[in-house]
């Protein structure tokens, strides 16, 4: 067990931060196998916060078998005893709640006000997959007097999840949920660039499960690809970008695992003449996700505006992000916007920004990183909005997963909906109109996995999220994501 104790000079805040910095399976807490540690950085300041395990393929091996092992008697636990777990788990999480939001503030920039509730959103989820286990049922199927045909739902096994850095406690609480209801041991691999708050659900939830039934797996490509292509995981998740989804993909094809991905995004927000401006001005600022700096694959980073609000519309949206999103301190509860999650990102974003400049995009404002003293040293990019944008330009069709939003004027909607459609990316959509015949006919004509009509950004438990086209593959949020963790088995009996 790996205990780095707090130094002196580290700030009062980081006391939430877990004790427990190794490998987390079979129940207990291991050192890497190659005694491996790495540095996590706060993207607010640059500085290190503390050193994490970094499991290879070794140590990945070592947790699938005794995940593996677990499985075996896991898959009959009854389904009471499994609901009460996982509602056992959700009590806890809404318990630390605050703890968590501290935590992911320091690891990740993201405003500490607002990551509370990805606590509570992760809470939920387990609790509403707890409710759903008993629709983990077969059915009888009528083909003869002289044949009983029925069928009944098995778990897969070892499940692995990898979760992205934006908001590492929501996805890997969360994300247990459906794996472990349908009766399935879960590896989670938390992301390298934040990985303490799942540390500190593997320390919060180490006695709520039996041994080797949720792990805890921080590391980086190696680990991943281990845990993509070893025989014994029987399927693989993703929360990540396109290119991951890929060597994922790849990874899983030897062993013809199955996968469900949530990939980028390139999302479209479309207003229609008669749209109500009160409403849609701060729908665009929210559905930008500017509070995380951009850094979410369902952000409406397209806005597509007719003609006739264009320039009405664009000046509340800009005075209404500069009053609302200033960056700030993370663990300041009146901060509003955070950093991007590390260097590499912050220049990866600008880089996307001097493109724009370059190819004619109208910089409305934004575009540079704030001079405010205290942010110096951390990865800030102000929330940028570009006018002008058309269909060629590079922030028109690749992700940027940061504060950029594109702004389109439009007036022919047959041509709205090729340069909308016009990109490889397909996760969500908003339209905003008062016609309900411009709603149905728009939500029937963007390619999109999700749409929202007159809101932005929200999800429903119960209502499947999930993407088109290289946005990914498989729903979640739903009933269809907990029997994606099962196998059908049809029995015939001979009477």
């Amino acid at each position: 067990m790996s205990t780095n104790s707090m130094a002196e000079t580290q700030p009062r805040e980081y006391s939430c931060l877990p004790h427990s910095r190794g490998l987390f399976y079979a129940g207990d807490w291991h050192e890497p196998l190659s005694g491996a540690y790495r540095e996590t950085i706060n993207p607010a300041n640059g500085c290190p916060i503390a050193s994490v395990a970094h499991a290879n393929s070794d140590d990945a091996e070592a947790a699938i078998a005794l995940a593996h092992q677990a499985w075996l008697e896991w898959r009959a636990t009854p389904s009471p005893k499994r609901q009460r777990m996982l509602r056992e788990a959700a009590s806890l999480l809404r318990k630390h709640a605050n703890e968590f939001a501290m935590i992911d503030a320091i690891n990740t920039g993201n405003p500490i006000a607002e990551m509370v509730g990805d606590a509570m959103v992760a809470a939920d989820s387990l609790d509403y997959f707890a409710g759903l286990i008993p629709m983990l049922k077969g059915e009888t199927i009528p083909i003869a007097e002289e044949s009983l045909h029925y069928s009944v739902r098995e778990p897969l096994g070892v499940v692995a999840r990898i979760v992205a850095y934006n908001h590492p406690l929501m996805f890997a609480a969360g994300k247990i949920a459906a794996p472990l209801a349908a009766g399935n041991t879960v590896i989670v691999k938390p992301p390298e660039q934040a990985p303490l708050s799942c540390l500190r659900l593997a320390e919060v939830l180490k006695d709520v499960f039996p041994p080797g039934v949720l792990n805890i797996l921080p590391g980086g490509r190696e680990c991943g690809q281990t845990l993509a292509s070893h025989p014994l995981v029987k399927k693989v998740t993703l929360i990540g970008s396109v290119n991951t989804g890929r060597a994922i993909l790849r990874s899983a094809a030897d062993t013809i695992k199955p996968t469900l991905l949530e990939l980028g995004g390139k999302n479209a927000l479309i207003a229609f003449p008669d749209a109500d401006i009160e409403a849609l001005v701060p729908g665009i600022a929210r559905g930008m996700n500017f509070t995380w700096a951009g850094q979410s694959c369902g952000s409406t980073s397209r806005v597509f505006l007719h003609d006739s609000i264009h320039d009405k519309v664009l000046q509340g949206v800009a005075t209404y992000v500069r009053q609302k999103y200033v960056p700030g301190m993370p663990t300041d509860a009146a901060t509003t916007m955070g950093p991007l999650i590390s260097a590499q990102r912050r220049d990866e974003v600008m880089d996307f920004i001097a493109s724009a400049n370059r190819e004619g995009a109208r910089l409305i404002m934004g575009g540079k990183t704030p001079d405010t003293p205290e942010l110096q040293g951390g990865y800030y990019i102000e929330p940028t909005i570009f006018a002008d944008v058309t269909a060629s330009m590079r922030i028109a069709q690749e992700e940027i997963f940061g504060p950029v939003m594109s702004v389109f004027r439009w007036k022919d909607e047959e041509e709205l909906y090729d340069i909308v459609n016009g990109t490889n990316f397909g996760l969500t959509a908003s339209i905003w109109t008062r016609a309900l015949s411009t709603a149905h006919r728009a939500a029937k004509r963007v390619e999109a996995g999700y749409v929202w009509i007159n809101q932005t950004s929200r999800h429903f438990l119960g209502v499947p999220f999930g993407g088109v086209k290289h946005s990914g593959l498989g729903r979640e949020e739903c009933l269809e994501e907990l029997l994606e963790f099962t196998a059908i088995k049809s029995i015939n009996v001979q009477l």
